[in-house]
């Protein structure tokens, strides 16, 4: 068999069209992965550590006999894995960095006559051009607000009117505030987060901007690359002004249906910021059913911190904008025009 190895960008581009089959255990694959590939593992979790504990102490053939011993029995099953997956008996193979598994596992695939290409570096050359993509400065526009200015809402009217968006907070799987995981399901890791990042921003004709949510450097447990967050920090910015009267309905529509227990758990997730006379007097008005006074208290602790960020901002790249309703078609055609102002190098 001649080993094909083709390098990250060749195997991106033949992605689009053969499937991606990633050969790490099942460990590995959980803490991030090509989005849309498919874990066949050589080996799994503990039979990966045996393997790796023989080669430390015994050396490399050690290893390999130790590890053709453990997977021998499983070998058939992994094949016929293959060749339900393979697209006109093509498959794309990688490891962490391109050696024995992904050769060893292009090796079986061949003998069920599938063609495989092995990513040259592996997984690690992948997360290098992916981090290094995300970082290089890009044309975007920030649409900023308090908190409940519809402002996800709005970039979803926005995508339907043919403009560019990346949706952070659905990438995440959360909507940015300490409720923010509220009937949201289990958030991606940081390290897969940026995948899925890099997905979406594959498919953006760079040469028109694209509009993102602001965002702080977190959301929820996921963390956005240092770069990637400055160059968010730079780019020009349109704010929704909106007063807490005007953002309150949406907000208790959204939230007020989650359970008393957890609108209380959301709430104590910010106690130390919001002082023990808030807190308590926001739980209480949660038990009593008091939904707007517990809104009101968070939102003036989201309001003073979203204004803070603010100020880190260039005043020269930010464009204001006066809402007086919450109505998201409104709102979304006095952005479009206010971007028509920005003035890009």
């Amino acid at each position: 068999m001649v080993l094909e190895k083709i390098d990250v960008v060749t195997f991106l581009e033949h992605s689009e069209d053969i499937p991606v089959v990633d050969v790490r255990s099942p460990s590995e694959f959980s803490a991030g992965h090509i989005p849309g590939s498919i874990n066949i593992p050589l080996f799994d979790d503990i039979e990966r550590t045996t393997v790796g504990i023989k080669y430390k102490k015994e050396g490399r053939i050690p290893a390999i006999l130790e590890g053709l011993k453990l997977t021998a029995p499983f070998m058939s099953f992994k094949l016929e894995q293959a060749l339900s997956i393979s697209k006109k008996r093509k498959l794309l193979v990688h490891c962490w960095r391109g050696g024995m598994r992904s050769e060893a596992m292009a090796w079986l695939f061949s003998l069920g006559d599938i063609k495989t290409e092995v990513l040259e570096g592996g997984y690690k050359s992948y997360r290098h051009y992916i981090l290094e993509s995300l970082a290089q400065k890009k044309r975007m526009i920030v649409l900023g607000g308090m908190t409940g200015s519809s402002k996800t809402q709005i970039l979803r009217f926005l995508k339907g009117y043919g403009q560019q968006i990346i949706d952070l907070e659905g990438l995440a799987n959360h909507k940015g505030s300490a409720f923010g995981s509220l009937g949201q399901p289990p958030q991606p890791s940081t390290e897969y987060f940026a995948n899925l990042l890099f997905e979406e921003l594959k498919h953006i004709n760079q040469d028109c901007p694209f509009w993102i949510e602001d965002e702080s450097r977190n959301i929820g447990t996921v963390f956005m690359q240092d770069k990637l967050y400055l160059n968010m920090q730079d780019s020009p910015a349109i704010i929704l002004l909106m007063d807490t009267k005007t953002r309150l309905p949406r907000l208790l529509e959204e939230y007020a249906k989650y359970p008393v227990e957890s609108l209380k758990a959301s709430i104590l997730k910010i106690s130390k910021r919001l002082g023990g006379d808030n807190t308590k007097e926001a739980i209480h008005a949660i038990e009593t059913g008091d939904f707007s006074k517990a809104v009101e208290i968070a939102l003036f602790y989201y309001d003073k911190a979203y204004q803070f960020g603010l100020k880190k901002r260039s005043p020269g790249s930010i464009i204001f904008i006066e809402a007086d309703s919450n109505d998201i078609e409104t709102n979304a055609f006095k952005v479009l025009d206010a971007a028509q102002k920005i003035k890009w190098d």
